[in-house]
């Protein structure tokens, strides 16, 4: 999975795997300083350690990417979220017009935190783990969901195999809805079941990206978005929603790339401290406990 997606021109894939990170205390302090103080708060105020790893990765996944290819120094620039919790560049305002064509999304789910971003398509992304639901059977979980797909989908997930063949597919129709509602910013009130995806008869894999799956809205297919998906690893979906080009001059589509796993140290790689050191900032994170109790029993 590591791929030269920091090479291709006007795509970035990126991946952290924060359910392995253990952060030392020097590491967790030095995080915590390098993003903005109101998201440092909200991260402290997460009761497990699971999902403050994974916001605190998120963070600065986005801010590696405005520093590194829309070129704003780490300290000299204020990251803000639209009322949907879509990220975005607040500040400041950018005269160039080609920092104004990258369009980025954030996703953080199962093991990894991921960072997609395009220059001249609307983005977003959605990462799935699958894993067997905690408190009910595979057959009484999709009963629960069932007004999230169409009867098609369901058709293509409950034939698909065994229980967690199923759940695979599950997952990845849900990743593929979720990118793109997070690509058009439209949040919670959409009807999912207006969208309807035909899946790519090549299965995503770990290697390339594949670009096959069609979309349906309200039954007509949209031949202006694109569907990339992979695998981080066998249990991991990802899925990249690229919609209609943002500009007056169309940009033509990169091709697929893989995404890059990045370590701690290239995470951190070009940042600089915003606040002081808080030294209650650890005490406090290190003694939550990784996730609730449910979750530690199903791995």
């Amino acid at each position: 999975m590591r791929g030269d997606s920091e090479d291709q021109m006007g795509s970035v894939r990126w991946a952290f795997r924060c359910g392995s990170w253990t952060p030392t205390r020097c590491e967790w302090l030095f995080a915590a300083r390098c993003i903005q103080p109101e998201e440092k708060e909200r991260i402290g105020q997460f009761v497990f350690t699971k999902d403050a790893k994974s916001a605190m990765a998120g963070r600065l996944l986005l801010r590696r990417f405005v520093c590194e290819k829309m070129g704003l120094p780490w300290s000299q620039f204020t990251l803000g979220r639209s009322p949907r919790g879509k990220p975005y560049l607040a500040a400041p305002l950018q005269d160039d017009p080609a920092s104004l064509i990258w369009s980025f999304n954030l996703s953080h789910q199962g093991d990894y935190a991921v960072l997609a971003a395009e220059q001249g398509k609307q983005v977003g992304v959605d990462i799935m783990k699958t894993v067997m639901p905690g408190s009910s059977s595979v057959p009484e979980f999709f009963r629960i969901m069932t007004r999230q797909f169409t009867p098609y989908e369901w058709s293509v997930i409950q034939s698909a195999g065994s229980e967690h063949q199923q759940l695979a597919a599950f997952y990845r129709h849900w990743a593929l809805k979720e990118s793109f509602i997070k690509a058009i910013g439209t949040g919670l009130g959409f009807n999912l079941q207006r969208v309807e995806f035909h899946l790519s008869p090549e299965p995503p894999t770990q290697a390339l990206p594949v670009r096959l799956t069609t979309m349906h809205l309200d039954e007509e297919e949209q031949g202006d978005w694109v569907f990339e998906e992979c695998l981080l690893d066998e249990d991991h979906h990802v899925a990249v929603a690229l919609g209609a080009d943002s500009l007056p001059s169309p940009v033509p589509l990169a091709s697929p790339c893989p995404f890059t796993l990045l370590s701690f140290s290239e995470l951190i790689g070009p940042a600089s401290p915003l606040t002081e050191e808080d030294p209650t900032y650890w005490e406090s994170f290190s003694t939550k406990v990784d996730a609730p109790q449910r979750q530690r029993d199903v791995l």
